[in-house]
């Protein structure tokens, strides 16, 4: 025990002394760790219990209350955020007071809520409205109060403080859209769990219409006892919803509700594979650290050995250091993770609309974390602490020690590991992503294990290179153990990349050949109420044309009944074995205008058979026999209630795209089969800025029923995950390259200080840097671009082998694989170029002179 104390005391004071060295080694093995630590503690705090959420919606109540459309039985969870009515078959009649009294006695408060069209000083918002009266005490805790007073009167209302930031002042009035009303702001009121949310708090009906059973109203109670789970089913029988304090209280800390709870075995599986990567990612990173350490400090273990320490002692020394350093990157990483965990978390719950809770930190995931970079520190130590025990005293004495080579080797350990990844990756194909992954470790291992014979392969080249890059290739040969820790680094960092792009953008091409549409790519459609009136629908018209100027803009149809009621219409898709009938919801239906807007040019057949009543298909799939099949549904219905199907004959014509599966249908087709149609669509040809701020506009300013929806085609998404993922591969392959070259420029330096003093240039110095940042970043992305090709093509099969039907078919191979050649480039050699450029860039020319070892 006294001389693992000796060592950690030489540890410590070592640390010290070399501050700079410390401080990287700390920041490789705590970034990591702060980081996990912060989103922990934020997921944490952003992720409500049912105690917590109970505040906000009952405040101080025994029991809160909910009605549903009849009074049909309720099923529910004891949160009731699962309340429903499998069947609504029972009476409609509402409840009044009375009734829930003989049925709960207690005092009851009513409530309702609902969205309006608030008019604000920068344009209209759906915003949400509660209605309850806050100055009850029974609602205390449910808003708290920040300005001004609460809603007392009918036409008074308080507002969040997010309708605050955006101009809204106490003492101004609000206009308000369905129902039409002007309130008078009196106040600013914030909900605890949602400080982030438009919303307008008044009195019962103070805003509102009275809103019957079934549509967000009920009553919050005060009883004389708790309200146990036999009285919640008894209530639940009779057609009412309930949220008892008794009972949610009760389940306090039920693990299906606990923040980051691990529900099943794939969760432990996918946590298992992340410390795994984790750990080898901060090893790979800190292990060149401390061989840089180790060849410092060899004349003080030199020194210790020849006093009588041994091996045993010199290991204990270097594991030490991990010890020491990776406990205080852990320390300092949980301590400064928390306190940005809960600030992010504040502000995005603020400005995201998140969720917010009380602060809370999970420690027994943080302490894991934090034993998790405890353990890297001492794993990335063990190699170094291996080539201490082995050095030779008396040459490091006299001062003619060079590094302590790793034994040539034939590569077996690493292709060993290779083939039982490969075999392990291909058996795991067939059982999902997951599965997968896990085998892919021992192929990652199997690189890792590599990477020292690559880097001596690669060394054979130098003699053809110019002087910088030979210096820095023979360099990073001749400290093979740290040029092969750092490359691996990247290597890995590369591979996931890849793999991951490769993954995703086979993802996002198989889902794009699934998905169809009726509109071309780059469409917004606006659509209006069939009952809108004339003069309403004229308005709506001019303002979507304004909206769009130089842009063109065709009018539509909707289907109605006789009796003027809207229809909904369904296309069938006709389709080949295994593939289900799929519908495509409001076929457009039009003239020869839109069908050229559609088509994005004049089409004399298509436009002719138009004319004659017959629609236009823009694929064969949607036709059997010369006919197309329509699905007429009453949307008037609580659900889309199927009430006839028609069969109209079609001609086939290409659309301007080639995801257009659907038909255009004349007007005069839906008259022959009795229906009849209004004109109450608009298509544009370009997209807005903001979809929800233009609809809510819109409706504020036509004060009608519509909607706005957009069609932006293929691409966009993909090319935003890849950004995403090559910003991600950016910090770390660059983070790992300038870590590991910032270590070879220090102990390259007497190699630098020669050359400068036989007359090299300062951009010499430059170059010999960036090469060996180029060489370290290149050799590990090239070979992370091979394993995370095959990584890639992998997934592939469990992400795309999902065919139409649902049906998992992995036997059959991947339904799609797309490389995106761009961003493996970018990756590849965008980074390594970055990263030479870099290091070069801010690399120090100046002669440092130092002390002559004799």
């Amino acid at each position: 025990m006294s001389a693992f104390i000796a060592a950690l005391r030489i540890s410590r004071r070592d640390a010290l002394r070399f501050k700079g060295r410390s401080a990287l080694i700390m920041v490789m093995i705590g970034l990591p760790i702060l980081v996990i630590t912060g989103v922990l503690t934020g997921a944490a705090t952003t992720s409500l219990t049912p105690q917590e959420r109970a505040v906000t919606r009952m405040g101080a109540a025994d029991a809160r209350l909910i009605t549903f459309p009849s009074r049909a039985q309720v099923e529910q969870d004891y949160t009731d955020d699962s309340a429903g009515q499998p069947e609504s078959t029972g009476s409609t009649r509402p409840w009044t007071t009375a009734e829930i009294n003989t049925l709960l006695p207690g005092r009851l408060l009513r409530y309702q809520s609902s969205q309006v069209n608030a008019r604000l000083p920068d344009g209209y918002y759906w915003t949400d409205v509660m209605e309850v009266d806050l100055r009850d005490p029974m609602t205390a805790g449910m808003r708290t109060l920040t300005q001004g007073r609460y809603a007392a009167a009918p036409g008074e209302v308080a507002i969040s403080p997010e309708m605050a930031d955006k101009g809204v002042r106490v003492g101004d009035t609000i206009t308000v859209r369905r129902p039409d009303r002007t309130v008078k702001v009196v106040g600013v009121v914030e909900n605890p769990n949602r400080p982030g949310m438009l919303e307008l708090v008044a009195l019962p009906e103070g805003l509102l219409k009275h809103q019957n059973d079934g549509n967000s109203s009920g009553w919050l109670a005060d009883t004389t006892g708790p309200v146990t789970w036999a009285k919640v089913r008894e209530l639940n029988k009779v057609g009412l919803g309930v949220t008892s304090r008794a009972v949610v209280d009760a389940h306090a800390g039920d693990d299906r509700y606990a923040s980051g709870a691990m529900r099943t075995t794939r969760d432990l599986v996918q946590l298992g594979v992340a410390i795994v990567l984790v750990v080898l990612e901060t090893v790979l990173l800190a292990g060149p650290a401390f061989a840089v350490s180790l060849r410092r400090r060899r004349r003080e273990l030199a020194m210790i050995a020849a006093q009588g320490g041994s091996a045993r002692h010199l290991r204990m020394i270097v594991l030490a250091d991990g010890l020491v350093l990776g406990g205080a990157a852990a320390l300092l990483g949980v301590v400064l993770g928390i306190g940005p965990g809960l600030l992010v978390e504040s502000i995005a719950a603020r400005e995201l609309d998140w969720t917010h809770g009380p602060a809370e930190v999970p420690w027994l995931p943080v302490l894991g974390v934090a034993v998790l970079g405890l353990v890297s520190g001492l794993i990335a130590a063990i190699v170094p602490a291996v080539q201490a025990s082995r050095q030779n005293t008396a040459q490091v004495l006299a001062g003619r020690a060079a590094e302590v080579r790793g034994r040539a080797r034939r590569p077996v350990a690493g292709i060993v590991l290779l083939l039982v990844g490969l075999g392990a990756t291909g058996f795991a194909m067939t059982r999902g992503v997951v599965s997968m992954t896990a085998a892919f470790v021992p192929f990652v291992f199997g690189m890792v294990a590599l990477m020292p014979w690559l880097v001596q392969a690669s060394a054979r080249i130098a003699a053809r290179l110019p002087l910088p890059l030979r210096l820095s290739v023979r360099d990073a040969a001749r400290h093979r153990v740290r040029t092969a820790s750092a490359a691996a680094a990247v290597m890995a960092a590369t591979m996931g990349a890849v793999a991951l792009g490769i993954g995703t953008s086979s993802g996002y091409a198989h889902q794009e050949q699934a998905d169809v549409s009726a509109y071309p790519a780059g469409t917004t459609v606006i659509g209006g109420a069939t009952a809108m009136d004339g003069p309403t629908w004229t308005r709506l018209k001019e303002a979507v044309r304004a909206r769009f100027p130089g842009t063109e803009v065709v009018a539509g149809r909707e289907p109605t009944d006789a009796k003027g009621r809207t229809l909904a219409l369904e296309v069938t898709l006709q389709c080949t074995k295994e593939c289900p009938q799929r519908f495509y919801y409001r076929p457009p239906i039009g003239d020869a205008d839109l069908l050229a807007f559609l088509q994005k040019r004049r089409d004399p057949q298509a436009a002719a058979a138009l004319a004659a009543g017959k629609a236009v298909a823009f694929s064969q799939d949607v036709m059997r026999d010369g006919m197309i099949e329509l699905v007429v549904n009453d949307r008037d219905s609580d659900t889309l209630k199927e009430m006839r199907k028609i069969r109209i004959p079609a001609v086939v014509s290409s659309g301007a795209d080639s995801q257009q599966t659907s038909a255009l249908i004349p007007p005069q087709a839906l008259a022959r089969a009795g229906l009849g149609s209004v004109e109450r669509m608009l298509y544009a040809g370009a997209l807005p800025q903001d979809e929800q701020r233009m609809e809510a506009d819109l409706r504020g300013e036509v004060n009608g029923d519509l909607y706005v929806g957009v069609e932006k085609g293929k691409g966009e998404s993909r090319a935003f995950a890849l950004l995403l993922l090559l910003g991600a591969a950016l910090v770390l392959v660059l983070g790992g390259t300038f870590a590991a070259t910032g270590l070879a420029a220090a102990d390259m330096r007497p190699d630098l200080n020669n050359l400068s003093a036989v007359g090299a240039a300062p951009r010499v110095r430059r170059l010999v840097v960036a090469a060996q940042a180029a060489y370290i970043a290149g050799l590990g992305a090239v070979v992370g671009l091979v394993a995370g090709s095959v990584a890639g093509v992998a997934l592939t099969w469990p992400m795309t082998s999902v065919g139409a039907s649902g049906v998992n078919r992995l036997l059959e191979g991947p339904g799609t694989i797309d490389v995106p050649w761009l961003f493996l480039a970018t990756v590849v050699l965008g980074l390594p170029l970055v990263a030479a450029l870099v290091a070069g860039l801010f690399t120090r020319t100046r002669l440092v002179l130092a002390r002559r070892v004799a």
